[in-house]
Order: C-alpha cells, then structure tokens, then sequence
C-alpha cells in the first residue's frame, strides 16, 4: 500500500504532540523572561538606592559649593571632585555639571 502509516503516529497526532511542545517551550521562556526582568530591576534598584547613599556620603564630607575666596587653594575643590567621580560616587554628567558650576 503506497502511504501507509501503518505503525506511526498520524498526521494530526504528530501536529498535536508538536502544538503541545511548543505551548510548554513558551510558557517557559515566558516565565523565565518574567523572572528575569524582575532581578534585573531589583538589581536596578539596589544601585540607585547605592549611588543615592554615595551621593548623600560625599555631600556631608565635601561639599560641592564654589571655593571660598580668601586666598584657598580654588583648585582643591576641583581635586575632590575629580577623586569623587575617579572613585565612582559621581557619573560623568553629575561631575560635568559639577565642574562646570564651579568655573562659573
């Protein structure tokens, strides 16, 4: 007999069986993607949290305010600074600004 399926799945059991596949590969992977955007947004927030402390460490041991005109050094203001953003504490755009706003 030409086209016999004798002893195999029919045509339609093997869609079926490949539907059924498919279903639980994407609720998986969407639940996976879930899980993970979840992390990566707590993990978002840590940081925030983190640099937000950093900020507030740097603001109370050295402000950022123009130098004072009796005769210090202007330069040492500037120095704090670029050891803040060196050290991480500030990003590029904050210490830009915050040199910027010193020179005037």
């Amino acid at each position: 007999m030409l086209g016999s399926r004798r002893g195999r799945p029919s045509l339609i059991g093997r869609a079926a069986g490949t539907a059924a596949r498919t279903a639980v590969i994407t609720k998986t992977a969407t639940s996976v993607a879930g899980s993970s955007a979840a992390k990566q947004q707590a993990r978002a927030h840590e940081a925030e949290l983190a640099h937000a402390q950093r900020l507030a460490d740097v603001g109370g041991a050295a402000p950022v305010q123009p130098a004072p005109s009796d005769g210090g050094d202007p330069l040492d203001g500037l120095r704090k600074l670029n050891a803040a953003h060196d050290a991480g504490i500030l990003t590029d755009a904050e210490f830009l600004s915050k040199v910027k706003e010193r020179l005037g």
